[in-house]
């Protein structure tokens, strides 16, 4: 008995020792594999109804043509919109994200971007906060007032 766990145990790290690490996986891979400036996006605080559009910029860093079949945002008020075109190898690209600055407070959303690469589901985040505008704070500020 004590043979053939003896036997397993060494098969087992065997095994584990032969094992490549997923780096060296993506190096040999011969597909599409992205490469992401950022995989965040912090809007940090910003005025209530100010621009939203930000950019998501990647290189295809694999040795063949990158196809970004969707991107989806988590909800309705993050839209995503992905290059149409393949990216080439060595190749930059860019997804671009609009977030609806009209909804107030703090906002963490993500962006899924499904492809043929090496990881072929990626989940990006954006995040920050909106702040509500002093026009907004002046007409709180009058209501108030005009209630006393």
């Amino acid at each position: 008995m004590r043979k053939i766990l003896f036997i397993l145990f060494i098969g087992i790290l065997s095994i584990s020792v032969n094992g490549q690490t997923k780096e060296e996986i993506k190096k040999d891979f011969t597909g599409p594999v992205f490469e992401f400036e950022n995989d965040v996006i912090d809007y940090g605080d910003i005025a209530a109804n100010s621009d939203g559009n930000r950019t998501f910029k990647f290189k295809n860093i694999g040795k063949s043509p990158l196809i970004i079949s969707t991107v989806k945002g988590s909800c309705g008020c993050t839209v995503p919109t992905k290059p149409e075109e393949p990216i080439m190898p060595g190749d930059s690209g860019e997804i671009k994200v609009k977030y609806a600055t009209n909804r107030i407070g703090p906002f963490s959303k993500t962006v899924t971007i499904t492809s043929n690469a090496f990881e072929p589901t990626v989940v990006l985040k954006v995040k920050g906060r909106v702040l509500e505008n002093e026009a907004g704070d002046l007409q709180k500020k009058k209501s108030v007032v005009s209630e006393n």
